[in-house]
């Protein structure tokens, strides 16, 4: 088929890649000549593992091009608009702007009985609004087909996806002939799109709209409910003398629970979850269902609430105050396996211990370039050695696998003080104790020495760690 992408941001470019993988024809719209150009040499604009390798690959066979005029979108069958839907900035939320200038830059290019499909997460309302926009097409067919992917693993998530979902106009039962239950308009459109997938034995649900609209930030809240449930817990594992990684692990193996998402830290961030809670709670409010906007309005608080407890127990390892005081920070990234620094807890907190004085030096293997820009006040090394050396606090802030691998007594022969607060949860606490660390986690460290307890380090400097790759 051929098919236009609309919005060649993070969403945008990987499912182009990964729909010219499949075989289809492919044109991504962007009005970013920059990012235009760079997609078309085969390299994202961003980190993505695996991304550059299908960009490269969908220009070498011709199934994938990039352009900044909308015309070039003129022949495709289906269009898919990928622009982002940020949180206003006045309110929580979503911003639709770039969503309604889309469609209408697209609208005089599109060729009869095109399909256009959705697949930014919005409020509900939004494809009735659109279809005002497309009014003066009404032989255009409008759906929805909300996306699921992760950062980091947003390749593997496309190609191989847990569901696929389709909205469609009157839902289910208008979306297959009654007589043959031949799939029709958009379904059998989508169909076509995804049939590699669907042979695969991907599954698919057909609903209306407004539940195509609302499962991608429910699905978001709830993933954001058990990340700030546990880390609510992991508070009270402190206060009580419990553990909550052992916690976490008993309750994970009730297979109504699971565990996946149930691992306390330091809370989430990026462009999605975020955002797209505050928009769930701004839905719900409009909708006057107040549980909802309450329960939404408490994740939000406790996963905030991890950051200043995070700053709290840094300035307790480091005596009282942290003014003074040389801190390195682990991560800048909001997780790993990423660049993007988008509401990140790791520069947040960063931020906050500059702001109560520390002098504070962050690394990570990827996002450095993005994040010194945006922050000043913090010094950025490329190196994980570089970025130890002197430190009487160090804060393991995004779960890099590189930093899970430290070695404690090769990191100890660099820092001023082995004292290490995880705030990930991630690193084998015997090991690094063994190594003459304090270390303290977020819901572990029952009975665990801190503050003036902090040994000064004894192993010679010539103990180097590996240091990061630079960008």
């Amino acid at each position: 088929m051929k098919i236009s992408v609309i919005g060649c941001g993070y969403l945008g470019a990987v499912h182009a890649a990964t729909l010219a993988s499949m075989g289809h024809t492919v044109v991504g719209i962007d009005v970013d000549p920059a990012k235009v150009e760079q997609l078309g040499r085969g390299a994202a604009p961003f980190h993505e593992p695996g991304l550059d390798e299908l960009l490269r690959d969908g220009r070498s066979n011709g199934r994938l091009r990039f352009s900044s005029d909308a015309a070039d979108a003129k022949d495709a069958q289906v269009h898919f608009l990928c622009v982002g839907t940020p949180q206003d900035k006045t309110s929580d939320a979503a911003d639709l702007t770039f969503l309604v200038s889309a469609a209408r830059t697209l609208l005089p290019h599109l060729a009869a009985g095109a399909v256009v499909v959705g697949k930014s997460t919005v409020p509900v309302g939004t494809v009735e609004m659109l279809r005002g926009v497309l009014a003066r097409r009404p032989d255009v067919l409008l759906g929805w087909n909300p996306e699921f992917l992760r950062q980091g693993t947003a390749v593997k998530d496309s190609l191989v996806p847990d569901r696929l979902v389709y909205g469609v106009d009157g839902g289910r039962g208008a979306a297959f002939n009654p007589s043959t239950g031949a799939p029709l308009g958009v379904t059998a459109a989508l169909d076509a799109v995804y049939e590699p997938l669907l042979r695969a034995g991907i599954p698919r649900l057909v609903c209306n709209f407004a539940t195509a609209e609302l499962i991608k930030s429910a699905a978001n809240a709830y993933l954001a409910t058990k990340v700030s449930f546990i880390n609510a817990v992991a508070e009270l594992c402190d206060a009580s003398g419990a553990d909550v990684g052992e916690l976490s692990e008993a309750m994970g193996l009730d297979p109504r629970i699971g565990n996946r998402y149930l691992h306390a830290g330091l809370g989430f961030g990026g462009g999605c979850l975020p955002k797209d809670i505050r928009s769930f709670r701004s839905q719900a409010a409009g909708h006057g269902v107040a549980a909802v906007e309450d329960w939404m309005r408490l994740v939000d608080a406790v996963n905030l609430g991890q950051r200043s407890r995070t700053v709290d127990l840094a300035a307790e390892l480091c005596g009282g105050t942290l003014a003074g005081r040389s801190v390195t920070v682990l991560g800048a990234s909001f997780k790993p396996d990423t660049d993007d620094i988008r509401d990140s807890p790791a520069l947040d907190v960063a931020d906050r211990l500059a702001a109560a004085g520390a002098h504070v030096t962050v690394t990570d293997p990827k996002a450095v370039n993005h994040a010194w820009r945006r922050y000043p006040r913090l010094r950025f090394e490329t190196s994980t050695g570089r970025a130890l050396e002197g430190a009487e606090l160090v804060l393991l802030l995004t779960e890099w696998d590189e930093y899970r691998q430290l070695s404690p007594s090769a990191a100890g022969g660099l820092v001023r003080r082995r004292v290490v607060l995880d705030a990930r949860n991630v690193l084998d606490a015997d090991a690094w104790r063994a190594g003459g660390w304090v270390v303290r986690g977020l819901g572990t460290n029952a009975g665990m020495p801190t503050g003036g307890a902090a040994p000064a380090t004894t192993a010679p400097a010539t103990d180097r760690v590996p240091a990061s790759r630079a960008r």
